[in-house]
């Protein structure tokens, strides 16, 4: 039992009593000598190559390795706080060889932005090491140019593949053409092993893909550059004649030529897989040109199981040199209006198709052109219709005459007319019957 003194002080057992908060400050430095005595213990079986039962520290790197791959960017950082062995494993090689750099102003872009000093630290230590690089930028041209900057300073790096993206307007078109001509002309010439490179809405021109060329034509594969209005079609064939790898294009119908189908099609090609064709008016006083059936063919002869994708913008009085000739289109997109003329060539010249969408078409019914395309296109397995109209009668002996080979089918409910065969209700049961799962028009777009 303790007892308390006239002083306050308490008294038990013979030992000299301590207040609570000198007793509080004993054990705080107790438990911190401890600490540093059990990171020295530590320091030195480790050194001595002996590691304490369960001590996540002590994971093999290569443990740690897989571990932090699956980890996003941020938890990964916070984990390489833990201690020097799991910091080492943040900065290895194979953990920056893929990396996407997210560029956005605040005042423009709800969207995060990669962290400055994330940046200087992937410069300054693991330039080296990426491979895999995409930048993803907003609609303002600072956030264009500092992407520039950062493409200025890869220059130890030999990347794979490479991706410029605009998530809203294209803002690289902001940019000086010479500033960015000349941040990617450092990655060209350095960068000895391109496979893939994404340069959709930006200004590159003709000697910068010559530089491409030069230096990674044994290895290129797949190039996208849709609505880059300094390239001519001399500048694409130059790519077309010298990089035989080449699998995968995308561009504007005016660089499209006989010349370079010609090129696509020699026996120095690998087959070609996909050709995405981005068909736009850019320049109103132009007029749009046609290919011929024979340069089609040969790509078809020699790449026979290649997708050809055509996204139309135009408006129904520009269609005048398409589908008069059989096309090896595999998918067609209409992003305005389509006449029912247009429709009816495509379904006479379009014996690849296999998706169609159209968002618009003039006010009449399109019961014709679409049964003529179930008909003629014995592959046709997606078809989405907007704002055009199909009698519920024509729309299921469509659905018949494509049956079950039909996986997608999206159709506004304001398309269907209902006519002396079927009512909605019907048409949804007769549809579904045919397709062996059950349909239902849409209220909204899916497209």
């Amino acid at each position: 039992m303790k007892r308390i003194k006239g002083g306050g002080e308490e008294e038990g057992d013979g030992s000299s009593s301590e207040s609570p908060p000198e007793a509080c400050k004993k054990v705080r430095t107790q438990t911190s000598e401890e600490s540093e005595e059990e990171e020295e213990e530590e320091e030195e079986e480790e050194e001595a190559g002996e590691a304490p039962e369960s001590d996540w520290v002590r994971l093999p790197l290569e443990l740690l390795l897989h571990v932090f791959q699956y980890l996003p960017l941020l938890d990964r950082a916070y984990a390489s706080q833990v201690c020097r062995r799991w910091n080492q494993a943040f900065h290895m090689p194979e953990l920056w060889r893929c990396f996407e750099f997210e560029l956005n102003q605040p005042a423009s872009s709800y969207l995060k932005a990669t962290h400055p000093d994330l940046i200087k630290q992937i410069i300054t230590r693991h330039s080296d090491h990426l491979q895999y690089v995409s930048f993803k930028v907003d609609s303002s041209a600072e956030s264009a140019e500092a992407a520039c900057d950062i493409l200025s300073q890869l220059v130890n790096c030999s990347l794979k593949t490479l991706g410029l993206i605009s998530t809203a307007r294209p803002s690289f078109m902001e940019v000086p053409k010479s500033h960015f001509i000349s941040a990617l002309t450092v990655v060209f010439v350095n960068s000895k092993s391109l496979s893939s490179l994404e340069i959709d809405d930006t200004p590159v021109d003709d000697p910068s893909l010559k530089v491409l060329v030069a230096n990674n034509r044994d290895t290129l594969e797949l190039l996208k550059m849709s609505s880059c209005p300094h390239v001519t079609p001399a500048g694409i064939l130059c790519v077309a004649d010298q990089c035989y790898g080449l699998r995968e294009l995308a561009l504007n119908y005016h660089l499209l030529s006989d010349d370079l189908l010609l090129a696509l099609s020699s026996e120095k090609h690998v087959h070609l897989e996909h050709l995405r064709v981005h068909v736009v008016r850019e320049n109103p006083g132009r007029h749009l040109h046609a290919i011929k059936k024979s340069s089609w063919d040969a790509v078809v002869r020699h790449s026979p199981d290649f997708n050809l994708v055509m996204y139309f913008f135009l408006y129904e009085d520009e269609f005048g040199p398409f589908f008069n000739e059989e096309v090896p289109v595999t998918e067609l997109y209409f992003g305005r209006s389509v006449s029912k003329e247009v429709l009816g060539r495509v379904g006479l010249h379009c014996p690849r198709l296999a998706e169609l969408l159209v968002c618009a078409t003039s006010p009449r019914p399109l019961d014709e052109e679409l049964i003529g395309i179930a008909e003629r296109c014995p592959r046709l397995s997606a078809v989405a219709l907007g704002e055009c109209e199909v009698s519920c009668g024509a729309f299921v002996e469509f659905v018949k005459t494509c049956g079950r080979r039909l996986s997608q089918l999206s159709i506004m409910e304001e398309v269907l007319i209902p006519d002396h065969r079927y009512s909605l209700d019907e048409t949804h049961w007769e549809v579904s019957k045919h397709l062996g799962w059950v349909w239902f028009p849409d209220m909204m777009p899916t497209w």
